[in-house]
């Protein structure tokens, strides 16, 4: 058609010179109007494909996932068309727009990969189509409408082998064995004959009485211990290092501990605390890490100020068996009182963990060089304020909490390792 038009075109200027041309120029005008006519009315009489459905696999946070529509031509006429997706404008697309064809009756699946910007829950309303008239003169513009839900979940790639090889036990590898603890939080093994050097307490009396003989109780560490994790979600978890909300960060290193207790056959559980409220009991069970990646995995940082006093009673009125609670926080100045508090409560019945973020900007502050006064005063400035969270963290080692400082990058490897310290150490 473009080809009609310019010579068309040349025909019209060729009439300018040779007057007996402008009426054949007027004819093919004409020919060329009642064409594009016919075109259009053409392509408002074509029915829209049909878009049949919307597939997609589990999508995580910054990874490209598959997706795949479907379209059927319901009609006896052959279809050009134009297609793209109505995806999140923020996430990154691969493969769209498509141009495809579709003859009569037939069906076309068309892939393309979305990697999801953000967490959470997504709404993709329909796609859109340019549908292409059978002389291809014209384009309509038409919506599909498909509403399908999308959910991006955190991205969990970091559960892989340096994770798992730091599951195992390296005490356990060398050959060594655990002794078997005795007292408040044991749980019984078996009967066996009293030995020399046993203590008392460890006879079983009936036992002894119908076996005529000294028996023993024996003790094992018990497996069925508790893991709660205390999440704060209010507006400190929305600062940002690496183009990464400290939250997520922070969701990361959670379903990673997760993964890592329920593999030692520990119960996992999950309250969020300062913005939006879930509360998941600990389970053990197979299906634990799905319900936490449920539970979680739309959570997003709140404008609201945490309290982290009233987190702890409420955690106390749920938790009423002991457990290791992990604190994951952003603390300022201004909330120590509260934290110390919290500390001061949960302590009596649960064995705390303090998991206090840092931006990585302060530690850039104190690496860049001093060229003037504004960055002395700023290197005096975030010095002093590193100094007096020190202070903070040692006043909360003084109240038997475990503490850790650090950026949320490090959060993952840290919170692994210090819980596996604490298994091996029979704290729990």
């Amino acid at each position: 058609m473009v080809s009609a038009l310019a010579g068309w075109t040349a025909l019209g200027l060729a009439a300018a010179w040779f007057p007996e041309a402008g009426l054949a120029w007027q004819g093919v005008g004409i020919l060329l109007g009642v064409l594009a006519a016919a075109d259009l009315l053409a392509l408002l009489a074509l029915s829209s494909p049909e878009l049949g459905g919307r597939t997609h696999g589990i999508l995580l946070l910054g990874t490209p996932g598959r997706v795949r529509l479907t379209l059927t031509n319901p009609t006896t006429r052959h279809l050009r068309l134009r297609i793209h997706d109505l995806h999140p404008s923020a996430f990154t697309v691969q493969g769209l727009p498509r141009e495809i064809a579709l003859e009569a009756g037939t069906t076309a699946r068309v892939d393309y990969h979305l990697t999801p910007s953000q967490r959470g829950s997504f709404v993709i309303p329909g796609c859109e189509i340019a549908l292409r008239s059978p002389l291809g003169l014209w384009s309509d513009r038409r919506v599909l409408t498909l509403s399908t839900r999308l959910r991006v979940y955190p991205n969990l790639a970091r559960i892989g082998r340096d994770v798992l090889s730091a599951m195992q036990d390296p005490h356990a590898a060398a050959g060594e064995r655990r002794r078997p603890r005795r007292g408040e939080g044991a749980e019984f093994h078996q009967l066996r004959d009293y030995h020399r050097g046993d203590g008392l307490r460890r006879i079983d009396w009936k036992a002894t009485a119908r076996m005529r003989k000294l028996i023993a109780r024996e003790y094992e560490d018990e497996r069925d211990r508790h893991l709660v994790f205390l999440l704060d979600t209010g507006r400190r978890m929305r600062h940002r290092d690496a183009e990464r909300s400290h939250l997520d960060e922070a969701l990361t290193a959670l379903l990673t501990v997760a993964f890592v207790a329920l593999a030692h056959g520990d119960a996992v559980g999950l309250m969020t605390y300062g913005g939006s409220r879930r509360w998941c009991a600990p389970r053990k069970e197979a299906q634990t890490m799905r319900r936490l990646l449920e539970r979680a995995y739309d959570i997003e940082p709140s404008l609201d100020a945490s309290d982290p006093l009233q987190a702890a009673r409420e955690l106390l009125h749920r938790m009423p068996r002991r457990a290791l609670v992990v604190m994951i926080t952003n603390s300022r100045d201004e909330d120590q009182s509260g934290l110390e508090l919290a500390a001061r409560l949960l302590r009596r019945r649960h064995l705390l963990m303090v998991a206090d973020l840092r931006e990585s900007a302060l530690d850039r502050s104190l690496e860049a060089d001093i060229e003037d006064l504004p960055s002395a005063l700023r290197f005096h400035a975030v010095h002093g304020w590193l100094a007096t969270r020190r202070r903070h963290r040692e006043r909360l080692r003084h109240l038997g909490v475990e503490i850790l400082d650090l950026l949320p990058a490090q959060l993952s490897d840290a919170l692994v390792g210090r819980y596996l310290a604490i298994k091996r150490a029979g704290r729990l």
